[in-house]
């Protein structure tokens, strides 16, 4: 009864959350391919590899270093979704990321293991894993994803979006108080009297994987809110896999030992992470602004507000008194030296402006047409890797 309800909570996460994207905007992160090239490596090669150095430098005993590495290896959870829903991130490459790894993870968590594991204790964990419990979770977040995403496209609506996002919300607090009081029901996962290493290298994979994220999404020049949600991605994962296998290998003062990694691998995760959303919406990071006050950022999406204001823009675009940069874009094969300049600004676009060139030739016909095709833009923007897609 108590894994029924706890993979209902889940399915109405992911479905909510996956209803709440515009199919449209899913599509375009389907083909952001740096983002997710990025995203998957720092969550199956990254951060494995940094907890297979934690337990190897701090030596830590079987049952921590064992649970800690199957943490680490595995796919990333739901949350991510919730988080990047509630601080505004990009909602859209969270849901793609998370069907992405969900199926990656059949062939990474074991792969990852039978590495790490056998390079630190010589030990074989893929026998131990629940591979019913792990398929019933890859299951339940696909056909939640899939379902989602085909009931936000069939209904098409904003205020549906909002409504969905609403609930996913109610899910998503309704898991992590579920999780909590399961996790904490059984005598062996208490936290009492560890030894600092179990504190300190639990949490560093945690803590280093977040840096390494933030780093390497800067060098791979990502959008902000692609930063916020890769690095999201990345650290946040799916706990329940490791606790499965630490009650299947361990027994004993070894059974308390590795419950409670995953437990406080998850209590670090979730307080990391919440400060690491709040920082980042202040720093502008975020599709909300950062002047907005706490509680209307998390229960506004703003990616709902901003598809909702691209589609029903007026005739012209708004134009903004500070542009940042601009970009050259050529729509014209028989003319490669005409191009529309398009000026960036944390607000919008300004109307493009043509060049000398192609003000004269009233033949020519405009790469921006205002109104309904704004989307339409803002996705050739996007395939273009043009930085102005950020203003839309």
């Amino acid at each position: 009864l108590i894994e029924v309800a706890g993979g209902c909570l889940l399915f109405c996460l992911v479905f909510c959350m996956s209803a709440t994207v515009d199919i449209g905007c899913l599509m375009a992160q389907v083909k952001n391919q740096r983002a997710i090239a990025t995203g998957v490596f720092l969550q199956f090669v990254v951060l494995p590899f940094l907890g297979f150095l934690v337990v190897k430098t701090l030596n830590m005993n079987y049952a921590m270093g064992i649970t800690l590495l199957v943490v680490t290896s595995s796919p990333g959870g739901s949350y991510s979704n919730w988080w990047c829903s509630m601080f505004n991130a990009d909602l859209a490459l969270s849901v793609t990321m998370t069907a992405i790894s969900t199926i990656l993870s059949v062939i990474a968590l074991p792969l990852n293991l039978l590495v790490y594991a056998r390079l630190s204790y010589d030990a074989d964990v893929i026998s131990s894993l629940d591979w019913v419990a792990l398929f019933i979770s890859l299951f339940i977040v696909l056909s939640g994803i899939g379902l989602g995403l085909w009931v936000s496209e069939r209904f098409h609506s904003h205020n549906f979006n909002r409504h969905a996002n609403r609930l996913g919300n109610i899910a998503g607090i309704s898991l992590v108080i579920f999780s909590a009081v399961m996790s904490n029901s059984d005598e062996n996962s208490q936290l009492w009297e560890r030894p600092w290493r179990f504190y300190f290298g639990v949490a560093a994979p945690c803590i280093l994987g977040l840096l390494v994220a933030n780093l390497m999404t800067t060098g791979m020049e990502l959008l902000y809110p692609e930063r916020v949600t890769v690095s999201i991605e990345c650290c946040y994962q799916n706990v329940g896999i490791a606790t499965s296998v630490a009650l299947t290998m361990f027994k004993g003062a070894d059974l308390a030992e590795a419950v409670g990694v995953p437990f406080y691998y998850g209590m670090v995760e979730a307080f990391v992470l919440g400060l690491y959303c709040i920082a980042a919406w202040k720093a502008g990071w975020t599709k909300a602004p950062s002047n907005t006050n706490f509680w209307k950022v998390i229960t506004t999406s703003y990616e709902i507000v901003s598809a909702e204001e691209a589609e029903n823009g007026d005739d012209d675009m708004v134009i903004v008194d500070k542009p940042i940069t601009g970009t050259k874009v050529n729509n014209d094969e028989e003319d490669p030296d005409g191009f529309h300049y398009v000026s960036h600004s944390e607000a919008g676009v300004t109307k493009p402006q043509e060049n000398v060139q192609s003000q004269t030739d009233s033949k020519k016909t405009p790469l921006i047409k205002f109104g309904k095709s704004v989307r339409r833009f803002a996705r050739e923007l996007r395939d273009k890797k043009e930085p102005s897609f950020y203003s839309l």
